[in-house]
């Protein structure tokens, strides 16, 4: 099959100092402000244009393509869904005011979006003050823990736990890491080496490389210095995507394995020549290859909106997971109150998506979900090599607790 990118751009890097000052809430959003007739608001920020929006633009386009279908089907307690969304530019700033505008001036019902852990951290302070419900619809370094928020993008306890053990097992125990700097990467790589401990696996080496870098001439020299057998890459952006163009033209491909958790996220698997993508390994809960009825329905879907024409990245079908798992929790909760929608999530919802079938944890917000691990093949798709069914969130469950501490606000990290 041969793809095209109509939403790719080039990539600068992404913020990463969360930006938390905002207006506070004039009251509380437990029950609708919207009235019991006529479309229910809802809304979303993302990334359209700016730096991000090669991650942005699929995540929007699968959000306007869920909202319709949910409309489709019956909307929400009968009615019809009005999206309003907000491009935040790939700045964060402006996600703490398009939080503020959605909560205080249009009043919906719940808030989805932010693709960086900056981002989120910029909308959660203003979604708990208002007490809006917000959904966290992407991957990411783990621990969030937070009443009013649901999070269904695997952490790094669904990514990094099956990931690296099939790593030590297929390629080597030797591991190299190579990082954004800032807080995803800084933390995952904490995973990475406790991980790789309990897989018998050695770090021997680490480096973290800024955002808006794209020079990877040291990295490539201490590897070819180390002489890794896997190198471990916690990279973001499209700067980043250079790394794999040095690491392929200097021949350290036949040499050592790439295992990543974000390669993917930012369609590098299409930016990218074969020679210089494939072969690198990856985990995620979705691949548009999944053999499944409720993928085959959402590719027909996708595609006779997008001609057929671009590979579905896992960030899409998060996107789509989050809306279809609260317009089911409203369904059943017959309620827009924030405290129903929520006992309902927790008491432990289950819905099939693309994806497979994920399920809420009552405890951490978080979902259980399938993953699977996929090499990158020769036309910039991915070959499934093996999946996990039903891999919980194991630390978050083990460390956040919602039903019996309702109060907890905070990132938990080991």
């Amino acid at each position: 099959m041969r793809y095209s990118r109509k939403w790719l751009v080039s990539s600068a890097a992404v913020a990463i100092t969360a930006l938390l000052g905002t207006t506070a809430a004039c009251g509380p959003n437990d029950a609708s402000a919207d009235s019991s007739t006529g479309p229910i608001r809802v809304g979303t920020i993302l990334d359209a244009t700016g730096p991000l929006n090669v991650v942005g633009k699929p995540k929007m386009d699968a959000t306007n393509l869920a909202i319709k279908d949910i409309n489709a089907h019956g909307g929400v307690l009968g009615r019809k869904l009005k999206l309003i969304s907000y491009d935040a530019q790939s700045d964060n700033a402006k996600y703490t005011q398009y939080a503020s505008k959605l909560t205080l001036q249009d009043k919906v019902s719940v808030i989805m979006g932010g693709i960086t852990s900056a981002s989120r951290e910029a909308i959660r302070p203003v979604a708990d003050r208002s007490r809006t419900l917000y959904f966290y619809n992407t991957f990411y370094e783990g621990g969030v823990c937070d009443k009013n928020v649901f999070l269904t993008g695997p952490s790094a306890s669904q990514q990094l736990a099956p990931l690296i053990p099939y790593a030590t097992e297929y390629f080597g125990k030797r591991i190299y890491v190579v990082a954004a700097d800032y807080n995803f990467g800084r933390i995952s790589a904490d995973w990475t080496k406790q991980y790789a401990k309990e897989a018998g696996g050695t770090i021997v080496g680490t480096d973290f490389v800024p955002l808006d870098s794209s020079d990877f001439g040291a990295v490539i020299n201490n590897l070819q210095a180390a002489k890794p057998d896997v190198v471990v890459s916690l990279l973001v952006g499209g700067n980043h995507s250079s790394f794999y163009r040095s690491f392929a033209s200097t021949g350290l491909n036949k040499s050592m394995k790439i295992v990543s958790t974000t390669f993917g996220g930012g369609s590098e698997n299409v930016v990218l020549a074969p020679r210089e993508s494939r072969g690198v390994t990856v985990a995620f809960p979705y691949f548009q290859n999944l053999e499944s009825q409720a993928n085959t329905s959402f590719l027909e879907a996708w595609r006779s909106t997008h001609q057929g024409e671009d590979y579905v990245p896992d960030q899409a079908v998060e996107e789509w997971n989050g809306w279809h798992l609260w317009a089911a929790a409203v369904n059943k909760a017959q309620s827009l109150d924030r405290t129903k929608v929520t006992a309902v999530l927790e008491a432990g919802l289950s819905i099939e998506t693309p994806a497979g079938k994920i399920t809420v944890n009552g405890g951490s917000h978080h979902v259980t979900q399938n993953i699977s691990i996929a090499e990158a093949d020769d036309k910039h798709g991915f070959n499934v090599l093996t999946t996990k069914e039903a891999v919980p969130p194991s630390y978050e469950n083990s460390v956040c607790d919602l039903q019996k501490n309702p109060s907890t606000n905070k990132q938990f990290t080991r």
